[in-house]
């Protein structure tokens, strides 16, 4: 569970804990996030940066998990991820239709799909990357894994929102503690790791993009509500 000091930073959006709430997850198909249908703090998202892994695969699926080419699904401690988009303009927002959210993150190992990486050339691979279209509401949801250790920076996820006339680019990162204890198993290397308060990009925003996450029935839940500015 997250401390409680976190749940007081003023972008969070904290799943909030409760009996009623671990209830609701024990019967939830796949661990689904709980949230409730609180209004959204309308505040900017901090944007980051893209990183050298970004492929535009227009890879739209659910599961992450999976290379459509030979369809080996990569190992690591399930994840499902929901977010809500809002287009935010000055104090007010409002849920954002029809955007393209794609993700990306490495594997247990701290390997990307489809680049020439430093440790292994994965052209061609397509594990751990896709896109949904944001809902009426501005929801998507991804099943992926919690992703492994890569060098020189802190756990994180990468995401985009894109529209017909923008886009929007940052990152998501975990509580070091959660990461700590999900590392020591099997697939995931254990070994030496960059931890948030190192990594520079973490200390530009990272506690606003840390997520809320949870034990779900299966794996691990977490959400986020992404504000990107009204085009």
């Amino acid at each position: 569970m997250k401390r409680t000091t976190k749940a007081n930073l003023p972008r969070r959006n904290a799943l909030r804990v409760v009996a009623a709430a671990g209830a609701a997850l024990a019967g939830a198909t796949l661990g689904a996030p709980v949230r409730g249908e609180e209004a959204p703090r309308c505040v900017l998202t901090p944007a980051q940066t893209e990183g050298p892994y970004f492929v535009d695969e227009r890879l739209e699926r659910t599961d992450l998990r999976s290379d459509p080419a030979d369809r080996t699904v990569q190992p690591g401690a399930l994840l499902t991820l929901a977010l809500r988009v809002f287009a935010v303009d000055g104090a007010a927002c409002a849920p954002l239709a029809g955007a393209i959210v794609d993700i990306w993150h490495c594997n247990a190992a701290g390997i990307y799909s489809d680049v020439d990486d430093m440790r292994l050339a994965t052209r061609g691979a397509k594990f751990l990357r896709g896109y949904q279209v944001t809902s009426t509401d501005g929801r998507v949801r991804f099943t992926t894994i919690y992703p492994g250790a890569y060098p020189g920076r802190a756990v994180h996820i990468h995401f985009k929102v894109r529209t017909r006339t923008s886009q929007f680019t940052s990152q998501l990162y975990f509580d070091d503690a959660l990461t700590d204890r999900v590392h020591v198993n099997p697939p995931y290397t254990g070994g030496k790791r960059t931890r948030n308060a190192q990594d520079g990009l973490y200390r530009a925003g990272g506690r606003m993009l840390e997520l809320d996450v949870v034990r779900a029935t299966q794996g691990y839940a977490a959400a986020y509500d992404v504000g990107v500015r009204r085009a």
